[in-house]
């Protein structure tokens, strides 16, 4: 295990190295953590199947920020849009549209 962490690139520094331990304790069985699930390292690539990934946080929030979006046909705010289906206040939506990179330009086009 202590090799997984080594050869890991650690892209988030401290924070990441941080959360993934949060995340082991998590999901540990036992008193011990058997096993580490390291992010995709971007820097390295991996060979693991994306079946055997687990997303991020980040990555589900961006996934179902996306599918209501296309629910609503890029409708954002309004009665029957993203941010009232969502439960949340449009600014809140947009700075999260923001944060994780969702543009609708960059996605109609997919």
């Amino acid at each position: 295990m202590i090799s997984m962490l080594r050869a890991y690139s650690w892209p988030g520094n401290v924070r990441e190295l941080e959360n993934m331990m949060e995340r082991s304790v998590l999901l540990a069985t036992g008193p011990l953590i058997t096993s580490l699930v390291l992010p995709e390292d971007k820097a390295k690539g991996t060979d693991e199947n994306d079946e055997n990934r687990v997303k991020t946080i980040e990555e589900n929030e961006r996934d179902h920020i996306l599918s209501i979006l296309t629910k609503c046909n890029w409708k954002v705010y309004g009665e029957g849009g993203a941010a009232e289906l969502l439960d949340i206040n449009v600014s809140t939506l947009n700075s999260r549209m923001k944060k994780l990179g969702i543009d609708k330009r960059r996605y109609m086009n997919k």
